[in-house]
């Protein structure tokens, strides 16, 4: 069903706005409105693109590809109790890999420039998803093993199956977990910051420094989706699919609002991570997976057998 692909992108509108209002109203300043970003895509898009002459044709597809591999992605995710776009077994390996497909040709981009800067910051970027990576596929492996499905529509369609108490602390750590991995995933605190502009410290940002133009506003389009697309799966993981289709779309934007009103709020009061204490950090998110896994175990009595 192409609803959720539809509200994803309404989100995706709206998301990044959100962050900025709450975070000028945490400071006491009036801040720029909720369409401001929308606005900055527009004017970039109308500008034309420079490329360096050290550059090749990789620096010039990776946002394209970049843009292309989200909006693949986000076909693979139900809405409700309707199927997605795109349905199959393991499509959440293939969700997983289209992300990661996108993110290369942004690393591959900014180590094209011949960078020193941008290729440290690409170093950092490849290192963060190397380490998120077996969380989420933990967590993946986890609801699959406790539903018997291995596609995204058919596990969160059985998701909500049992009334086992012990469903409660699992549904905690897999909403914390997803919220760590989207932060992660899209180079926000606590391990980066993107209003930094010291290069030395700069993870995402410092990656698309030589991007102008039409070439960035792909860039900042496709970061938007991809916080859009995580708080579907977010959503998804929370909400019973058996709902019906009024409740879920009402349920979907206000849980779209509250996630980006609680990163504007954390990213107000919170400080980033010491560059050195990130991979212990991202580590971290992998043994609180194997804890929900252990207590999915004990749900299906598969601990004991």
């Amino acid at each position: 069903m192409i609803l959720g692909t539809i509200l994803i992108i309404l989100s995706a509108v709206f998301f990044p706005g959100i962050i900025l209002r709450a975070k000028s109203i945490a400071s006491g300043r009036k801040g720029p409105g909720v369409l401001q970003p929308m606005k900055d895509i527009l004017v970039l898009l109308r500008k034309g693109s420079v490329f360096s002459h050290t550059t090749s044709y990789i620096f010039q597809w990776a946002p394209t590809v970049s843009l292309a591999a989200m909006i693949t992605s986000m076909l693979v995710l139900p809405f409700g109790k309707y199927d997605a776009f795109l349905s199959f077994e393991a499509d959440f390996v293939f969700f997983s890999y289209m992300l990661a497909f996108g993110k290369f040709f942004t690393i591959i981009g900014a180590l094209d420039t011949g960078s020193s800067f941008e290729g440290m910051g690409a170093n950092r970027e490849a290192l963060y998803s190397m380490l998120v990576e077996p969380a989420f596929f933990i967590l993946m492996g986890t609801f699959a093993m406790f539903t018997g499905y291995t596609s995204f529509s058919d596990i969160f369609a059985n998701f909500f199956i049992t009334n086992n108490h012990l469903m409660i602390i699992f549904g905690l750590i897999s909403l914390y977990l997803l919220i760590q991995i989207m932060m992660i995933e899209n180079s926000r605190l606590p391990v980066d910051d993107p209003k930094t502009h010291l290069e030395l410290t700069m993870v995402h940002e410092v990656m698309i420094l030589d991007n102008c133009g039409f070439d960035k506003a792909l860039i900042h389009m496709g970061t938007y989706l991809k916080f859009a697309t995580y708080g579907s799966l977010i959503f998804a993981s929370v909400v019973p699919a058996g709902w019906s289709l009024s409740w879920q779309i009402g349920l979907f934007l206000v849980m779209q609002f509250l996630l980006a009103t609680t990163i504007g709020l954390l990213e107000s009061f919170r400080a980033r991570n010491k560059m050195l204490k990130n991979a212990q950090f991202i580590l971290t998110l992998s043994a609180i997976a194997l804890v929900g896994f252990v207590i999915v175990l004990i749900i299906t009595h598969k601990l004991m057998n």
